[in-house]
């Protein structure tokens, strides 16, 4: 044996959920992503409907890491779809990463989901990955965001 190999006792184990191994790997690849990215932190991003009576109409989760948005989840209840909440959504994070510094915001839908929405709100289809269970696809978005519009008038952003 070389000087450069070494013998380390390890174990491996498969499981299911494992929440202590989750939170570690994500505190390392969090530091190691951060310190790849000349320190930009990432940070999440929520936007939530509520009806009259305080009822889940539908909701949006996200996170952004410097420039880069990506949306996570976005679910409107059923009794609520096609009524125009899903574009607010989304256009509500839009606003908000912008607001945040994001200049570019990715989004994957599987093609029995909402592949036609993500185009009609200006993304472009950049991947599409086959191998989804029932003979389906992911599909992978991108969209250039537009800077944060100036709500004061007075050359400040609000």
């Amino acid at each position: 044996m070389t000087s450069e190999q070494h013998t380390v006792a390890a174990s491996l184990r498969v499981g299911g959920r494992d929440d202590d191994l989750e939170m570690r790997l994500d505190e390392q690849l969090t530091a190691f992503n951060t310190a790849a990215a000349d320190g930009a932190v990432t940070e999440p991003l929520s936007v939530r409907v509520t009806d009259e009576a305080g009822a889940l109409v539908g909701g949006l989760t996200a996170w952004t890491w410097g420039t880069l948005c990506s949306v996570d989840m976005l679910w409107v209840r059923e009794d609520r779809r096609h009524s125009g909440w899903g574009g607010r959504l989304m256009r509500a994070a839009e606003a908000e990463a912008a607001r945040r510094g994001c200049t570019d915001m990715i989004v994957s839908t599987y093609s029995f989901q909402a592949p036609a929405f993500y185009p009609r709100l200006g993304f472009t289809e950049r991947a599409r990955i086959r191998g989804v269970p029932g003979g389906h696809e992911d599909i992978y978005f991108h969209k250039r965001l537009s800077p944060p519009k100036d709500e004061t008038g007075g050359g400040h952003l609000v």
